[in-house]
């Protein structure tokens, strides 16, 4: 059985699902869906629709560059049947998805941190614009009450010294 890659989204398409169109240079574009197809007959393009692989992987949201993609790349090379070769090989597949998933995760993880940090300085930035709003009044009052009672005593003061000198 195989599967096929939706032309559009990169979706994965199990035999007899889906649409194919061929072109009269005769490339077949196969599509999962008619939302699809009807994006590819509009000449959309697949990395600026947010919904597509295409989009995730350019705008990095998705890994992009890890080894363990070259192992699912389709090879049409005929090989004589061996158990062995075939058991060894479906070890190797579960391996592999297992490092992928680790590595996925990882970048996942990745993402959220910088994400967490964007937030906290975007929350910073709308705080300060918006400091006034978020003052009291009665602070304001209670910062001028101490600054005139500083000021009286400076007055104090200096007419202390004035009487000091005068005597």
């Amino acid at each position: 059985m195989r599967i096929e890659k939706c032309y559009f989204c990169s979706s994965n398409m199990y035999p007899g699902h889906g649409v194919q169109f061929v072109r009269n240079d005769c490339k077949i574009f196969r599509f999962c869906k008619s939302k699809c197809h009807a994006a590819f007959k509009k000449k959309k393009n697949p990395r600026k629709v947010r919904w597509t692989k295409a989009f995730r992987k350019a705008s990095g949201k998705e890994l992009v560059v890890d080894p363990s993609f070259e192992f699912e790349k389709r090879r049409n090379v005929p090989i004589k049947y061996d158990r062995e070769l075939w058991t060894r090989t479906v070890e190797a597949m579960k391996k592999v998805e297992q490092i992928r998933q680790r590595r996925s995760g990882k970048h996942i993880l990745h993402r959220l941190n910088k994400a967490k940090v964007l937030e906290k300085e975007k929350d910073i930035k709308e705080v300060q614009r918006h400091l006034p709003l978020i003052r009291s009044p009665a602070a304001g009052l209670l910062q001028k009450a101490q600054q005139e009672r500083q000021v009286e005593e400076v007055h104090e003061s200096d007419d202390e010294m004035q009487i000091a000198e005068a005597v």
